[in-house]
């Protein structure tokens, strides 16, 4: 497993940072990553998916493909259908070839899947399924979700700059369990005849005690600070939740941990930011609050995600939506997915130096003025997709 070092704050990192002091004592991996440096060449499935999707990774697609020669190693590409791009063809979100070729990748990089287009479809014909399946098909239970406030992009956060500034958080999620897969589930009617929507809420022992190990390792590597979010006061899957969390504390004495309700949560994001380090949460809350959490560093669109499992390839991804309203028009920022590709090498192939060279390229870009709509601010220079993927390219090309 790669070791997730300090950076100074004015670099861009997906490695966190580490508390003064704290020595991590060897330990079995907390996931599957594949540190498999070694063998120099790498089979990875592009899944562009919709809307502004196959933009980004188009560009990601690039920045790896350069990174892959000048740090001598090959990475082999092939895109798959997924999303609503594979129900206008096929007829299903996420196709069996696609399943397939994902199992057998060293890694995936997926763009985004969803569109107005297919809203009113039935369930299992919705673009969401698709993601939803291939989460659970590859076995990635865990989501790791940095938001981290860069000093070139303190201003465009909404939160007061003595607030936004040095926020560096990330958000461990459980991705596979909870009321988006529990069951049961489905549409009925109560004992007045009224039409219900029902949904469950649900963990076994193993999905917590899992993801509580993954988070406590992050944030050992990290500040030593761990908050468990739930709704403990409410909720007897929450209390199963805090009660799992708390028991594996045992096994990392070097880990601060505390526990906040959802509610209060939400609201301290907003209000104190700084005071979080490492969050873990089920599936549902770590949804809402890692996208809270991006808003406090100006942008979705710079913030990259991974997914890893137990064993077989993680699935990388910018956690940015579709955005059809901007699609094809050259308006969508590629920055979280060529970050995404970077997370990709660092915990899908193990190959950190490549990682940092890609994270260095994103800084470079945004010192030297570069900014698509969603980042702009008076003074810094106005670029489009392809325009700010090529910046990056150039800053990765007059790297040694």
């Amino acid at each position: 497993m790669n070791q997730l070092q300090a950076t100074p704050l004015k670099t861009l990192s997906l490695s966190g940072r580490r508390s003064a002091g704290a020595a991590a004592r060897p330990r079995r991996p907390m996931v599957a990553f594949r540190p498999s440096a070694a063998a120099r060449s790498y089979n990875i499935t592009l899944l562009p998916g919709d809307g502004i999707g196959p933009e980004v990774v188009a560009v990601a697609k690039d920045a790896l493909s350069l990174v892959g020669s000048k740090e001598g190693f090959e990475l082999r590409f092939q895109e798959m259908l997924m999303g609503g791009a594979a129900l206008d063809a096929v007829g299903v979100p996420l196709p069996d070839e696609t399943l397939a070729a994902a199992r057998a990748s060293d890694a995936i990089l997926l763009g985004a899947i969803g569109g107005y287009k297919w809203d009113n479809n039935e369930k299992h014909l919705k673009p969401e399924t698709g993601l939803l399946s291939i989460r659970a098909g590859l076995g990635v239970f865990a989501n790791l979700r940095p938001a981290t406030v860069l000093p070139q992009l303190v201003d465009a956060s909404t939160l007061k700059k003595e607030v936004a500034q040095g926020v560096d958080i990330m958000v461990v999620r459980e991705l596979t369990g909870g009321i988006y897969f529990g069951k049961p589930r489905g549409f009925g009617t109560n004992d007045k005849g009224e039409e219900i929507g029902f949904n469950t809420e649900l963990y076994a022992v193993s999905e917590i005690d899992r993801i509580a190990r993954v988070a406590f390792e992050v944030a050992r590597k990290r500040g030593g600070k761990l908050c468990s979010v739930d709704k403990a006061n409410v909720l007897e899957a929450s209390m199963l939740w805090r009660k799992r969390v708390t028991a594996i504390a045992s096994e990392f004495p070097d880990v601060e941990l505390s526990h906040m309700y959802v509610d209060n949560a939400a609201m301290q994001l907003v209000r104190n930011p700084k005071q979080f380090d490492t969050i873990v949460t089920n599936n549902i809350f770590g949804d809402i609050l890692s996208d809270e959490a991006s808003m406090i560093t100006g942008s979705i669109g710079m913030l990259p995600s991974a997914s890893v499992g137990e064993s077989g390839p993680g699935l990388f991804e910018p956690i940015h939506g579709s955005a059809p309203d901007i699609a094809g028009q050259d308006k969508a920022n590629p920055l979280a997915t060529i970050l995404s590709a970077a997370m990709l090498l660092k915990y899908g192939l193990g190959i950190e130096s490549a990682a940092k060279r890609i994270e260095a390229a994103v800084t470079a870009t945004l010192d030297n003025g570069f900014r698509t709509g969603d980042i702009y601010s008076p003074g810094t220079t106005l670029v489009g997709c392809k325009r700010m993927g090529e910046e990056v390219l150039k800053a990765l090309e007059s790297q040694k």
